[in-house]
């Protein structure tokens, strides 16, 4: 069977299932095909073991499966957190991926009727890491449009030469013309790329890709920092930073993080948001860390 005949097979049996009835003569038109053959599909269909109900005069709906079946409605169908989930996991394939490409115009065609289309063509990061790519190729310069920043925690340009990407193109390396420093910049907080077409790299000798540590925090120097997590802590910790999975192990009846750090700043706004259910093991650095931000921040502000 080729694969155009698939694909609407499929997509016809997306039609069938949902919630709109449609006629024989709305699906053929719907699938750019003949109403003869939306009825050969059908009959395909029931050879399988599904059951095609008819409605009304020229109207039919795949109605049940047989129990050794999954379930249908959950194999065609995306939740809006699951459709932007299923993007972003793509978006952050290199854009030059073919598989990428062809998985993205399947699901926007099989999937029509839901919101993953919407996600598929206006919540792409692929024009940005074209642009981003192409200032690296170049050695151009290149300003990061309306950056939000989760450190500084404000909105604006960055004047940046581009250097580098990281793994599956999340973020970008790029030394920081404002202050001088190679830093990572997240390429889904940017509204847009322009690369400064002409303006070359002027400080090439010091660029630098840096440790990133599971916090997404970068420095040259690690600093070891243990936490003893409780179950909903622990749970927290991966799903707010999946790469923690990898330094966890159980002990005593709890979770024991032991990891690596280059900046305290992202496990210590971990920790105080978790405090309840997290203690400090063997980390006397990080220790006196959290209790002066404790005592410069939250003990200021509560007087």
């Amino acid at each position: 069977m080729d694969q155009p005949k698939v694909e609407r097979m499929l997509r016809l049996m997306a039609l069938m299932s949902g919630t709109v009835d449609y006629t024989v003569e709305e699906l053929a038109r719907r699938l750019e095909t003949s109403s003869r053959s939306i009825y050969r599909y059908m009959d395909t269909f029931k050879s399988c073991g599904f059951v095609v109900d008819k409605l009304a005069p020229n109207v039919y709906k795949l109605k049940t499966l047989p129990k050794e079946y999954p379930d249908f409605s959950n194999l065609v169908y995306f939740s809006d957190e699951e459709a932007y989930l299923v993007n972003s996991l793509m978006d952050r394939l290199d854009p030059s991926n073919a598989l990428k490409a062809n998985l993205q115009k399947k699901l926007a065609v099989i999937y029509d009727s839901t919101s993953i289309a919407d996600f598929v063509s206006g919540k792409s990061n692929t024009a940005n890491v074209e642009a981003l790519g192409n200032a690296v190729r170049g050695k151009c310069k290149a300003v990061l449009k309306n950056y939000e920043s989760g450190n500084s925690h404000t909105v604006r340009d960055r004047y940046v030469e581009p250097f580098g990407f990281t793994a599956n193109y999340t973020d970008v390396w790029a030394y920081d013309l404002e202050d001088g420093r190679n830093k990572t910049f997240r390429i889904s907080r940017m509204e847009e790329v322009v690369v400064a077409e002409g303006e070359s790299w002027e400080y090439e000798a010091l660029h630098e890709k840096l440790g990133i540590d599971i916090f997404r925090m970068s420095g040259r120097t690690p600093m070891r920092v243990k936490l003893r997590l409780g179950v909903m802590a622990k749970n927290l910790l991966v799903e707010e930073y999946p790469l923690a999975e990898r330094d966890l192990h159980r002990e005593s009846g709890a979770w024991l993080l032991d990891t690596e750090v280059y900046n305290y700043a992202g496990v210590c706004r971990f920790y105080l948001g978790v405090a309840s259910e997290a203690q400090i093991v063997d980390s006397p650095e990080f220790q006196a860390y959290v209790d002066d931000y404790v005592a410069k921040y939250l003990l200021r502000r509560a007087k």
